[in-house]
């Protein structure tokens, strides 16, 4: 797990506390802070710092933004986000950020109930990728791949060419991951006490999806980068996902020096000489100016799970806040939990955490 540097800050009580201050932050694996907490997480932001409940001890500790230089969003509808964004080129010198813009069709089945319909939701992908001016910034998740009595691989397939074919010249990247039910007992448990009827991948199942994904990709015109998330298995024109990638950091983030000094990044201006001009290197991050850099350090993040390719980050959610009311959910013991820590936000939406307790109640 990453070590960040930690500073003594002043909290809004007056009480000199010391704070984590990370470099890159995740928002978050844990819940849907651009979905629901976005006016929190702005808020927080302007504040210079939040506080954050460690989900193993359940001890509270401060994160400073005085640092912070980017940002990943993960989301199933950052629709909210739009009235924020701009804020973070006025912060630390400009905040840079992309969005894991998660996007399944489980509007027939009601396996997502709290997320708006699908139209909706691709019509926030594209207002997004018109904000950024570019389709890099927004990469499409259809995850987890779940299957169940009412849908089988090819009905995934399906769903996902419906996506695809409107997405098509709007994003650069498709992530995707098989529902491994049996793995996390939160999952199986949600599954089983909203009455769905899961059924395990098969590792035919999977090398069978992953053919006919990259199939149609092809014969589709999509020229989506197929990526998995998180996974063991290796599939011929498909690569494990960095969804907290440290090479897109580098590309959108580059003029940051704290940023390229934490993830090992030099910047190369390419100069010619008495044989012509000097090879780039493939795994060369290309950069605007016909500048490129390359990393020369390994940034995965150590506290993560083995298969996952993520590069250090803060992550500063918190689990059984979020109510999408998914019912496969890994984030929430129950829909009950989230919705009650929810409500309590909603009360509070200025407090120093996201569950709406303040200093005086840590």
């Amino acid at each position: 797990m990453a070590t960040w540097s930690k500073e003594n800050i002043t909290i809004k009580s007056g009480q000199q506390v010391s704070a984590m201050a990370p470099i890159i932050i995740s928002a978050s694996r844990s819940t849907d802070i651009p979905a629901f907490y976005a006016d929190w997480f702005f808020h927080r932001l302007s504040e210079g710092y939040s506080a954050w409940r460690n989900p193993f001890n359940g001890k509270y500790s401060y994160i400073s933004y005085r640092h912070t230089k980017f940002i990943v969003f993960w989301s199933k509808n950052p629709q909210p986000l739009l009235n924020h964004l701009d804020k973070l080129n006025t912060l630390n010198g400009g905040i840079g950020c992309y969005i894991q813009y998660t996007m399944n069709d489980y509007d027939k089945e009601g396996l997502e109930k709290g997320v708006p319909p699908l139209t909706k939701r691709i019509e926030t992908f594209k207002r997004l990728v018109d904000y950024f001016g570019g389709a890099g910034l927004v990469i499409w998740r259809h995850d987890p791949l779940v299957l169940t009595d009412k849908i089988d691989s090819n009905q995934l397939l399906d769903k996902i060419e419906r996506i695809g074919d409107q997405l098509k010249g709007y994003t650069e990247r498709l992530v995707f991951s098989y529902a491994d039910i049996a793995e996390y007992s939160k999952v199986r448990r949600n599954l089983e006490n909203n009455g769905v009827k899961y059924k395990e991948w098969l590792p035919e199942e999977m090398v069978d999806f992953a053919s006919k994904l990259v199939e149609m990709n092809h014969s589709k015109g999509w020229g989506y980068e197929l990526a998995t998330c998180g996974e063991t298995g290796r599939y011929p024109g498909i690569i494990p996902n960095h969804c907290v990638d440290d090479r897109l950091i580098v590309k959108y983030g580059h003029k940051h020096p704290e940023l390229l000094k934490l993830l090992g990044a030099e910047i190369i201006t390419p100069t010619g000489s008495l044989f012509g001009t000097r090879e780039i290197p493939s795994d060369a991050i290309e950069l605007e100016g016909g500048k490129y850099a390359i990393i020369k350090k390994n940034n995965k993040d150590a506290g993560q799970r083995a298969a996952c390719g993520c590069c250090i980050s803060k992550d500063i959610g918190e689990y059984n806040t979020c109510p999408h009311q998914c019912e496969y959910c890994y984030a929430n013991t129950t829909k009950e939990i989230a919705l009650a820590n929810y409500n309590r936000y909603c009360n509070n939406k200025e407090s120093e955490t996201i569950t709406g307790v303040n200093n005086a109640n840590l």
